[in-house]
């Protein structure tokens, strides 16, 4: 299971606490972490993951500059093209915060029908807002899990 972990590339620091701890929980549920692979929220939750014990995938818009806690580097090169490759690669989607790059993530995922859960992040039709990273963990790993 891949889930995609979304956010402003300048964090403040209650977000970064949250996508830390969503990054954690993801790597406590088996799930691998995807991002955009830069700073802020996307570094955080790959810090949590790893600490975590769990493994990251970062997809940067250039060719250098991923953070120090991703194990899998995409160089696309694509600049903010490279936001479909985030959310595209993931079962499920948990935006944290967020800016305009955030907001086209979602727009993304909701086209191609990804479940999206958001921390304090844009509160639109189709996100599913969660009051805690715990919830929105607990509700993305469902959706990604195939129903049985």
């Amino acid at each position: 299971m891949q889930i995609a972990v979304i956010g402003a590339g300048n964090a403040s620091s209650q977000e970064a606490e949250s996508a830390e701890t969503v990054g954690y929980l993801l790597a406590q549920n088996g799930a691998v972490v995807v991002c955009g692979g830069l700073g802020g929220v996307m570094e955080a939750a790959c810090r949590g993951a790893k600490e975590g014990g769990g493994t990251t995938v970062g997809i940067i818009s250039g060719t250098s500059g991923e953070n120090p806690y991703v194990d899998i580097v995409v160089r696309s090169g694509l600049g903010h093209a490279r936001n479909t490759l985030v959310v595209g690669s993931a079962d499920a989607v948990v935006a944290v915060g967020g800016a305009y790059g955030t907001l086209s993530e979602i727009a993304f995922a909701l086209t191609m029908k990804k479940a999206v859960f958001g921390v304090g992040t844009w509160e639109i039709d189709g996100v599913v807002p969660c009051l805690t990273p715990e919830e929105a963990v607990l509700m993305a790993v469902r959706a990604a899990r195939p129903s049985r």
